[in-house]
Order: structure tokens, then C-alpha cells, then sequence
């Protein structure tokens, strides 16, 4: 952005009250770093190769699966709910509601009653897209999942040795974490016998959350007809696991939300014509001037590693039920070391025009926003307006995930963790970079390939 004037006094003051830098020192060319470079060097295009490997058959049992609340502990809420095709695999709020919830995206409420929401949900839910390809080797915002070819199960997880064995990737893994959340798909404490599993801390076994979970896909002919014809070593009931269930929504959300026919992909293979004008001055700055590369790097736009940004902080954070404070410290909590605090994982870019808001915890609404704030967090955080994060509604909990004095608080704290330097560039400039970020959405993927089924084997409601 270019030098500008100070903004009026509500701007400077919120400055001084947080103890940032001086709004002189804000704009001063001695802090701009602007990286540059002679040359650029771009990916080498996707191509469906590079995915794992699925089945028409498992990707239609997955799809069922991915819609269906018999899933969910109180039988009331699908993956979908919160990673639907009408919001191009997410669902179009900063931090949604999960078990408790009715409804689809911004239009999601909560229940009245005894299963009403306890809060919102922590974390931003993400898009699906491209999470098949095999170069992922960490699932969510802090990698709590990651591969590791140590352990017995391929895998490091929340639940170490614990863990699984048979899931066919680490996909097929993450897709089966929700169900264990109760803001998430489990529901809480005495609700059900799913949630009651999860309370007692009972997931694998005979008495676990995953089993009952797979008892009740078990108890439903379609279902165990369905998996008999796509799973060769599957010749009952019985045989169906709770691996088996996520094996097939793993293969279903590859093969879904694969987007590797955008305008960028086309330029990548040798298309020059692909991309505007104003898409290639973007792209210049994209991998020059702007940086964008230093993080977002390959044809996924993601070094797949973990960086502190500065995003503001609010909502209910990522916490035991135990600690009484809000907070998010993101790779922190799963790695214990200090310096990770507030450090998230690099998201691709793939179709990130879709898939708005922005963030870990869905931060900003707009590409020009987050855009924004990585040029200049400081100024970013100086002028964030927590009334304008679009959350789903929970009345109750607006005081204490709406904290403007927490934020205020820890912004010092999150602008000294940041990696992020300050670069300048003209409103003319972002618009191009914004332009370039449009030409990553693969059109044909944003709804996927199956869509939405219209009924279910389990004959619960379809949204």
C-alpha cells in the first residue's frame, strides 16, 4: 500500500492503547521488506497422479456416509454440515456451531432445549479441496495429525499409540476426528452413548466411541450391502470397522473436491493466455515483490509447515474444558515448544476465492482483508473490528468470544511471534494480487462432482 496519513484519532489512540509502534513509524519506508527477484520460478502443474488412488464404488459409499448423521452422537449432524458443496466444501462462517446446530452455513441456529450449542466451535472449518493429494502430511490449523512412519498406526495423533491401525492415509484419519468432539459431531457428556464413550475416555475397543460409531453403520443393510460389493474383505456386519468408514470418506473427499483445472493450472501448462493481464501482474507479485512464495509455495500454494501471522484473537480458542481462558496458542499445543506459540499451519490456496472467511479462526472476510493484514499486521490489528467476524449466532457467548480487551491484550504478544515483515504495496497492486488469487478456482470443483445425495441408508434427514 502506499505511504498514507494517519487515520483519524480513534485509529491512533487504539495504537497507544495497545502498545504498538507509532502510526509515523507504521508507514515508514525503514520498515518496509520488499524481497524481489530476478526471476521466477513457478510449480510444476497437478495432475490426478498425484492424488491417492479411489474408487467409484468407495466414493459413492463415502459420499453416503459424508451426508449422513448416523454418524454424529446424537444423530443430528454430518460431516457436510459444516464442509457442504452449497459453500464450496466449508460453510461460510468464522466459527460455526457443531452438535446442537440446525440449518446449513450463515443460516445456522441453535437448538432451544436441553442440546443446545455449549459454545462455538474453536476453530474455522476449513475446505476440502485437494486434501487427497499425497504431499499432505499434516491434517488441521496446528498438524495434530501428521504421518510419522515411526509409530505402529503410520501416524502421530492426539491419541499416540492408541491409535488405529488400518487407515489408508492420513486423510482418511482426519476425517474421523470430528466425531469424537463434542462441539463437533459427539454431543456432550450424558447425551448418548457415543458421547458417554468420549467422556470416559473410551475411543478404541469394544466399548469405544469409533465401535459404536461402526455398530450402528453395521445394523444397516444398505449400508453392509454397499460395503460387501466396494470392500473385498469386508463379508459381513461384522467386518465393517470404524477404519473402513473413514477409508471410504477419505476417497469420496479426494476424488470430490479436486481442483486442478484452474486458469493458473492451464497457465502452468503452457497456456499463456490463461491468465488476464492484471491476473499475471499478480502472479509477478505473487512469487516477487509480495513474498506470497516464502509460505505459500508449490502447486498447492503451501509449504505445508506452521508460521505465527498475528490473526487476531477470539472465540472460544482451542482449550481443555478445564482452563478458564480463551486462548488459541495453535503448533504450541500439540508440540509443547514455546516458540510455536500462535503458529498455524500454511493453508493452499486452491479455489480460495470460495471459501471465504479467512484465518484459522476465520478472521477476516475478504481476500483484500487477510491480503492486508499480511502486508502489514501491525496496521491490521490496529484497526480490526471484532464486530465485523461473521460468526454463527450463540448470544450467550458473545461477550466472552467478542473480547475486545483480551484482543487488545495480546496483540503486543501476537505481533512479537510474528513472522511476517511489512511490505509496501499501492492499492492498484493488492487488487492485481487479489486478481491473481481468483485465477487459483478450479469453477467446476467448488459445488464437487457428486453433489448431495437426496436420501441417506440410515433415513435420517439429508441438509
Amino acid at each position: 500500500m502506499n505511504a498514507a496519513p494517519c487515520k483519524p484519532i480513534r485509529y491512533t489512540q487504539r495504537l497507544s492503547q495497545i502498545g504498538l509502534i507509532s502510526c509515523a513509524m507504521l508507514f515508514s519506508p525503514l520498515l518496509i521488506a520488499s524481497p524481489a527477484s530476478d526471476s521466477i520460478k513457478l510449480p510444476a502443474p497437478l495432475f490426478a497422479a498425484d492424488f491417492i488412488q479411489t474408487d467409484d464404488a468407495r466414493s459413492r459409499l463415502g459420499q453416503l456416509l459424508f451426508f449422513d448423521p448416523i454418524l454424529s452422537g446424537n444423530k443430528n449432524i454430518a460431516c457436510s454440515s459444516c464442509h457442504h458443496p452449497e459453500f464450496a466444501s466449508a460453510d461460510g462462517v468464522a466459527l460455526s456451531l457443531g452438535d446442537g446446530g440446525q440449518g446449513l452455513g450463515p443460516k445456522r441456529i441453535p437448538v432451544t432445549g436441553k442440546n443446545r450449542p455449549e459454545q462455538r466451535i474453536g476453530r474455522n472449518a476449513p475446505a476440502l479441496f485437494n486434501l487427497g493429494a499425497k504431499q499432505f502430511r499434516s491434517m488441521f490449523h496446528d498438524g495434530r495429525l501428521e504421518v510419522d512412519t515411526q509409530r505402529a498406526s503410520g501416524m502421530r495423533t492426539p491419541l499416540e499409540d492408541d491409535m488405529l491401525q488400518g487407515f489408508d492415509s492420513i486423510l482418511s484419519a482426519q476425517s474421523m476426528f470430528p466425531v469424537l468432539s463434542p462441539d463437533e459431531m459427539a454431543g456432550h457428556y450424558n447425551e448418548n452413548e457415543v458421547s458417554r464413550a468420549v467422556r470416559m475416555g473410551l475411543i478404541t475397543g469394544p466399548d469405544g466411541a469409533w465401535q459404536k460409531i461402526s455398530e450402528r453403520v453395521q445394523a444397516i443393510p444398505e449400508y453392509v450391502e454397499q460395503f460387501k460389493a466396494a470392500v473385498p474383505s469386508i463379508k459381513q456386519a461384522s467386518d465393517i470397522k470404524f477404519t473402513d468408514i473413514s477409508n471410504v470418506i477419505a476417497e469420496f473427499i479426494s476424488s470430490e473436491w479436486q481442483a486442478i483445472d484452474s486458469p493458473f493450472d492451464r497457465y502452468l501448462l503452457g497456456d499463456t493466455h490463461a491468465l488476464s493481464d492484471i491476473e499475471q501482474q499478480g502472479l509477478q507479485l505473487f512469487y516477487g515483490k509480495a513474498n506470497c512464495v516464502s509460505c505459500h509455495q508449490g502447486a498447492l500454494q503451501t509449504d505445508h509447515d506452521f508460521h505465527a501471522i498475528a490473526m487476531p484473537q477470539f472465540g472460544p480458542g482451542k482449550v481443555a474444558r478445564f482452563e478458564s481462558e480463551p486462548q488459541d496458542v495453535g503448533r504450541m499445543r500439540v508440540t509443547g515448544t514455546p516458540e510455536d506459540k500462535y503458529k498455524f499451519r500454511t493453508p493452499s490456496l486452491r479455489n480460495v476465492a470460495l471459501t471465504a472467511p479467512y484465518g484459522h479462526n476465520g478472521a477476516f472476510a475478504t481476500l483484500d482483508g487477510v491480503v492486508r493484514h499480511h502486508l502489514n499486521p501491525a496496521a491490521s490489528l490496529a484497526g480490526f473490528e471484532l464486530s465485523a467476524v461473521k460468526l454463527a449466532p450463540l448470544p450467550e457467548q458473545d461477550a466472552k468470544d467478542l473480547n475486545q480487551a483480551r484482543l487488545d491484550r495480546l496483540a503486543p504478544e501476537l505481533l512479537a511471534a510474528s513472522e511476517l515483515a511489512v511490505i509496501e504495496l499501492t492499492n492498484s497492486e493488492i487488487s492485481a494480487l487479489v486478481a491473481f488469487l481468483h485465477a487459483l478456482t478450479d469453477s467446476r470443483s467448488g459445488a464437487g462432482k457428486l453433489g448431495k445425495p437426496q436420501v441417506v441408508p440410515s433415513g435420517l434427514a439429508v441438509e
